[in-house]
């Protein structure tokens, strides 16, 4: 049985023991975009599993604009939902508003973005991100070698935006991994740009990565070829190989670079399929909202909510208790059995 089943029949029977007292009880859930089809399904699933456990929802999108989504959580406090559930836009910027939660006896659940600089989250359910870079990174380097051989590699590096907490654990799972190799110049960074304060993208902005893409193109690779792009999401694995395309890659005989993603969304899986994006990280929007709801639910009944980390999220004010879950890397190898064998998409999506 996999976990999203366990999970799924776990949140079942707590909901049949425990729904007159939750019957009233309201979950506000603040998403940060429709722009990214991960989000759409995080939000889905939520009020699906919530409402299915006898759980109100407000679900309210923000579409990437702070004072929004602040305005939204505001709107929440006041119409007195019991709880929310919140994955930030920007993790530094909601302290007033989760002062004013914490006052009104609202519980807060971080979702798979830290909220950072508050003392006001009670807890937070993510996946292992510092894995997901590591995962990334080490199918960079795999691809590498199946593609071209032996090395050196001309590779970039892509962060994800400077303000969502997660991007820092990405980019620096994926450092473990690529920092010996860069170190003894099996990978050569040939513009000389590493860290996220020069590499990260604001917003996650697929267009700034296929503009950045261009620059480097045009700057660093007149004679030279590059091998390898570093991306921690699909949405900008899409602008980067649409850059790489527009100079000629992946046609008449010049090899397609290693581009990494993340969320595998379907045009990133599509791109796979037709050898252009080498691989993605699968995270199951569905588990991650069974987790949620777990927690939530034990918050309304009084008890401690299960959690597996107690150490890595400090915010700034206090370390997170966190529940992470395993993100899985897929390629071509593996996808459907990882993909349409869980059932998060069905085969005809990609035909």
């Amino acid at each position: 049985m996999n976990l999203f089943k366990k999970t799924i029949m776990a949140a079942a029977a707590m909901s049949l023991l425990t729904a007159s007292q939750i019957a009233a009880q309201s979950v506000g859930i603040a998403m940060p975009t429709k722009s990214s089809a991960r989000w759409i399904s995080d939000g889905e699933s939520m009020v699906e599993q919530f409402e299915a456990a006898g759980f109100t929802t407000d679900l309210q999108y923000a579409e990437d604009d702070i004072p929004n989504q602040l305005a939204q959580i505001e709107n929440m406090i006041t119409k007195g939902v019991d709880v929310l559930v919140i994955a930030a836009i920007d993790g530094t910027t909601l302290s007033n508003a989760l002062e004013n939660a914490a006052a009104a006896g609202i519980y807060v659940i971080a979702y798979d973005r830290l909220i950072r600089e508050s003392g006001n989250v009670n807890y937070y359910a993510t996946f292992d991100n510092f894995k997901v870079g590591v995962q990334q990174a080490s199918s960079l380097v795999a691809g590498l070698g199946e593609r071209f051989g032996d090395g050196p590699y001309n590779v970039e590096l892509f962060g994800g935006s400077p303000d969502d907490n997660n991007a820092f654990f990405f980019y620096n799972g994926a450092m473990s991994v690529l920092d010996p190799l860069i170190e003894d110049g099996t990978i050569v960074i040939q513009s000389g740009q590493v860290g996220m304060d020069t590499v990260g993208t604001l917003r996650w902005d697929g267009a700034v990565a296929q503009s950045r893409m261009d620059n480097l193109l045009s700057a660093y690779y007149g004679d030279v070829d590059l091998h390898g792009a570093l991306s921690p999401y699909d949405g900008l694995s899409i602008g980067i190989l649409s850059s790489l395309k527009g100079v000629g890659y992946g046609s008449g005989g010049v090899a397609m670079p290693i581009v990494t993603g993340q969320d595998a969304e379907v045009p990133s899986v599509i791109s796979m399929l037709a050898g252009e994006q080498y691989s993605t990280v699968f995270k199951d929007t569905r588990t991650l909202a069974g987790v949620t709801v777990g927690m939530v639910q034990a918050l309304i009944n009084g008890t401690e909510p299960e959690i597996n980390d107690t150490t890595t999220y400090d915010n700034g004010v206090i370390v997170v208790p966190s529940y992470l879950l395993e993100p899985v890397s897929v390629d071509l190898s593996n996808w459907e059995e990882a993909l349409i064998g869980s059932g998060y998409y069905t085969i005809d999506q990609f035909q």
